[in-house]
C-alpha cells in the first residue's frame, strides 16, 4: 500500500487506533465502566495500560517498516486515547484519573512509547478538540493536552470536535452542515501551540481551504469525506475546476451510518459503476 501510493508522488501516512469502549468485542476495554451501545467496558488495570502502550509502539514500528512516511495516532472520535482525557469516560482515582494532569497522561505517554520504537519518524495525533457534549472534554482542557503534545514532540496535531455520542444530536447534525464547521476548533488550537495544525470538517470548496490557510486558522486541509466522494478533488482545484468537484452532500451521511452499523462505506454519489464494483469487494 505504502508503495503504491508514494509511486503517485503523495506521501503516505498510516493511522493506528484502539476503539476502547466502541470496539465491536465480545468485552471492550476502557479507562472506566462507563457503558456504550449497550456494553459496558472493562475498566483497565495499570498493567493492560502498559501492555497497550507498548502494542501501539509495535503497530507504529509496522507501519515505519512497511514503508509508510508517518504514523498518527488516532486521539479523535471519542476512541481510547481520548476517553482517558475526557472525564466523561474516565471516573479512574489513580494516576491515569481524576486531575486533568493525570488523565492526559495515558496519550501522551503512548507518544512517547511511539516515538521511543520508530526513532526519527514522524508521528502525528488525531485530537479531539471538544466532545460537545455537557459532561464530556471541553475546549479549555484539550489546550492543555495540545501543549503536552507539542513538548513531547508531535509532528502535527490533526484537530476535530465530537463523537459517535454527540455525531447525531440534532443540534450537531445542524452544526455540520455547515463548511467548515470544525475550523474554529482548530484555530484555537493553533494559538496555543507552534506544531502544524490540520483542520478538517466539511470543507468542500478550494476557495474555503485556501481562506483557512491565508487566514493562518490551521497549518493544513484535512479533506476527508471530500475525497471518499472524489478522489479527484485535489487535482481538480489545483486545474482550477472547481466546478468539476463532485460535492459531498451535506445532509447524507450515508458512510458514516454505514460505519456506526459495522458495514462497509461507500458513497451514494458514485457513478453507479463504482458503487457496484466496491459492493463486490465486500460479497
Amino acid at each position: 500500500l505504502a508503495e503504491t501510493i508514494k509511486e503517485e508522488k503523495a506521501s503516505a501516512g498510516f493511522q493506528i487506533n484502539h476503539a476502547g469502549r466502541f470496539a465491536q468485542a465480545a468485552e471492550p476495554v476502557a479507562p472506566s465502566a462507563v457503558p456504550a451501545f449497550g456494553k459496558t467496558p472493562h475498566p483497565l488495570t495499570t498493567r493492560e495500560i502498559r501492555t497497550i502502550q507498548k502494542q501501539y509502539a509495535r503497530a507504529a514500528l509496522r507501519v515505519k517498516k512497511a514503508g509508510f512516511d508517518l504514523v498518527e495516532l488516532h486521539g479523535g472520535t471519542g476512541y481510547l486515547l481520548a476517553q482517558f482525557v475526557s472525564p466523561r469516560t474516565n471516573k479512574r482515582t489513580d494516576a491515569y484519573g481524576g486531575l486533568l494532569e493525570n488523565r492526559i497522561r495515558f496519550p501522551v505517554e503512548v507518544l512517547n512509547e511511539v516515538k521511543d520504537l520508530v526513532g526519527d519518524f514522524p508521528v502525528g495525533y488525531r485530537f479531539l478538540a471538544d466532545e460537545w457534549l455537557p459532561d464530556g472534554l471541553n475546549l479549555e482542557e484539550s489546550k492543555v493536552l495540545a501543549k503536552a503534545l507539542e513538548e513531547n514532540g508531535v509532528a502535527y496535531i490533526s484537530v476535530m470536535g465530537g463523537t459517535y455520542e454527540s455525531f447525531f444530536l440534532p443540534e450537531i447534525v445542524k452544526k455540520s452542515r455547515r463548511p467548515g464547521y470544525m475550523v474554529s476548533l482548530a484555530a484555537a488550537i493553533k494559538k496555543d501551540v507552534k506544531a502544524p495544525v490540520i483542520t478538517a470538517g466539511r470543507i468542500s470548496t478550494p476557495a474555503l481551504a485556501d481562506s483557512i490557510i491565508k487566514e493562518k486558522k490551521a497549518d493544513l486541509i484535512g479533506l476527508a469525506r471530500m475525497l471518499w466522494v472524489d478522489p479527484e478533488w485535489p487535482a481538480k482545484a489545483r486545474q482550477g475546476r472547481d466546478g468539476a468537484i463532485i460535492k459531498c452532500s451535506p445532509k447524507c451521511d450515508a458512510c458514516l451510518q454505514l460505519v456506526m452499523q459495522g458495514k462497509p462505506a461507500f458513497c451514494p454519489r458514485w457513478k453507479k459503476e463504482k458503487r457496484a464494483e466496491y459492493k463486490a469487494l465486500f460479497r
